[in-house]
C-alpha cells in the first residue's frame, strides 16, 4: 500500500490515483493530521480509524459516489468518530522549486513568538517565516510531511501584486514541491497562486484536533 506521502509526492509530479471512482484509505502520517484528499474521480482518506468503518459510512451516504468523501454528512460522521473539527474544504495547489534569487527582498523572522509563526506551528512542523514591506511568507511541513506555504498581505498594500510576488518568492526558497491550501471562495488568493505558476491538483478537508 502506498503511504500518504507517496501519494502526495506522485501528485506533485502529475501522477494521480486512477480515476476509478474509488476511495483509498491510508494511515495518518502523524497524530496531528487526519482528513480527505479528493483527486479526479478518486479520493484518499487518511486516518487511523478502521478502514471498514470508512467504507461502511461512505456507503450509507446517499449522494453521487464521486462526491461522497466531501459530502457534509460523511465529514460530520468522520469528525464525530475522531473527535476532531474542520474549518473548510480547500483547493490544493502545488508549485515546483525555481532556481535563482526571489523576485523581492525578504528578511527571515527569527522571533519564535511572532504571531504568524505561533499560528503556523499549530498545523505545521519546521516552520520558517520571512517578511517584506507589507507582507509575511511562511513555510512548514504539514499533511504527510509535505512542504506547505501560506502568506499574509497587509490591507494597505493589497491589489498591487504583492501576494503573487510572495508565493513566487517561496518557490525560490525551496528544493522540493511546495503545496498550498486555498479556500475556493478566496478568488484573490487563487489568482495569485495560479499567476505564480502553482497548479491545482485537487481538494482537501483537514480534520483538526479540537485543541489545535
Amino acid at each position: 500500500m502506498e503511504t500518504l506521502r507517496e501519494i502526495l509526492d506522485a501528485a506533485a509530479r502529475g501522477v494521480f490515483p486512477p480515476p476509478d471512482g474509488r476511495t483509498t484509505v491510508v494511515p495518518q502520517a502523524s497524530a496531528r493530521d487526519a482528513g480527505v484528499l479528493a483527486f479526479t474521480a478518486h479520493s484518499v482518506v487518511f486516518t487511523d480509524e478502521d478502514p471498514e468503518w470508512v467504507y461502511e459510512t461512505l456507503a450509507a451516504v446517499e449522494c453521487d459516489p464521486l462526491a461522497v468523501t466531501m459530502n457534509p454528512r460523511f465529514l460530520a460522521a468522520f469528525m464525530a468518530r475522531t473527535g476532531r473539527t474542520a474549518e473548510t474544504i480547500d483547493a490544493m495547489f502545488v508549485g515546483s522549486p525555481l532556481p535563482g534569487r526571489p523576485p523581492l527582498a525578504l528578511e527571515e523572522i527569527k522571533d519564535a513568538e511572532h504571531p504568524r509563526i505561533t499560528y503556523a506551528r499549530n498545523r505545521r512542523d519546521d516552520v520558517r517565516a520571512w517578511t517584506t514591506d507589507g507582507g509575511v511568507l511562511v513555510t512548514g511541513r504539514g499533511i504527510g510531511g509535505r512542504l506547505e506555504v501560506s502568506l499574509e498581505v497587509d490591507e494597505a498594500v493589497r491589489h498591487r501584486g504583492l501576494g503573487r510576488l510572495l508565493v513566487t518568492a517561496a518557490r525560490h526558497l525551496v528544493e522540493e514541491p511546495l503545496w498550498a491550501q486555498v479556500a475556493p471562495g478566496n478568488a484573490r488568493s487563487t489568482r495569485a497562486f495560479q499567476a505564480a505558476g502553482y497548479r491545482p491538483v485537487g481538494a482537501e478537508a483537514l480534520l483538526l484536533k479540537v485543541d489545535a
